[in-house]
């Protein structure tokens, strides 16, 4: 395990959506600030091999399997980290389905599955949670909603996870205000397209399948890679975690409703301005 300062410890940290790639470097990064975590996926091998890896780093981790959409199963998770280590302090909203289709394309049936895994799964979530720190009168909590660039920015060909990210936004400033008489601070984290190499190690590791990026050719009008990011290199998952466990620590006491962006930039750059790219000289 890295040497930290411990910022988290003591503390356990529900984590949704523990992939390879952002959360499950969010899961490290927790971990190695001394949280227990609850490594919560749909997919079986991805819980597992989180936990599996938390642990070989010196961490202490469970695994939960779970559809967040699904109440009685957000209900037995939250069961099975009270059983584990007594409550959840940290929760991290990081589930999400993404299915790339543009407004003309995508069926309302798919559109209704994102809505479900991302704002439902958040909703039930946040929900119990807070309603356990509440009743458990722990002093306060921190719940942190993974957004993403799509959040703040139309990206064509891909509207249902655009939509779920914005509506994100102003769901955890709703949250925040409602829930800070308790003492329970709800922010929101922004990545931006992450560099991959990190997602690709830790999937290897883990012996799971994870593919980067589109799956398929970008558009003859995207750039690709690092091209226009105004830093000059993508953000990794351990970027991330740094904003991640600054949120969730006592340094961010004071922050609630707020929105983090470790976009490198992104969200910022004026649309002209293409970093990385090399303009012809005018005639």
């Amino acid at each position: 395990m890295t040497v930290t300062s411990q910022k988290l410890a003591g503390k356990v940290a529900l984590i949704t959506g523990c992939g390879p790639n952002i959360n499950g470097g969010i899961a490290y990064g927790f971990a190695d600030e001394g949280a227990k975590l609850v490594c919560v996926d749909l997919r079986k091998d991805y819980a597992e091999g989180c936990t599996r890896a938390i642990r070989e780093r010196g961490g202490e981790a469970i695994p939960a399997v779970c559809d967040v959409s699904r109440e009685e199963q957000v209900l037995a998770t939250l069961k099975a980290a009270k059983d584990a280590f007594g409550g959840v302090d940290i929760l991290i909203n990081g589930a999400v389905l993404q299915i790339r289709k543009g407004v003309l394309d995508l069926s309302a049936e798919e559109f209704r599955r994102q809505i479900d895994v991302s704002l439902i799964g958040a909703l039930l979530f946040t929900k119990h949670v807070a309603r356990a720190m509440i009743e458990g009168k722990k002093q306060g909590g921190s719940i942190i909603t993974i957004i993403s660039t799509e959040g703040h920015q139309g990206n064509p060909g891909n509207i249902g996870y655009g939509t779920v990210k914005g509506g994100l936004l102003n769901f955890t400033r709703s949250a925040a205000m409602e829930l800070a008489p308790y003492g329970i601070r709800v922010n929101s984290l922004s990545p931006t397209g992450t560099d991959p190499v990190e997602g690709l190690e830790r999937a290897k590791a883990w012996g799971v399948t994870w593919e980067a990026g589109l799956g398929r050719p970008p558009p003859a009008d995207t750039t690709t890679g690092d091209q226009g990011v105004p830093l000059g290199k993508r953000p990794s998952p351990h970027h991330y975690a740094r904003g991640a466990v600054f949120l969730a620590s006592d340094d961010a006491e004071m922050i609630t409703g707020f929105d983090l962006r470790i976009d490198a930039g992104t969200v910022a750059r004026y649309w002209r301005w293409n970093p990385g790219t090399k303009i012809a000289a005018a005639d």
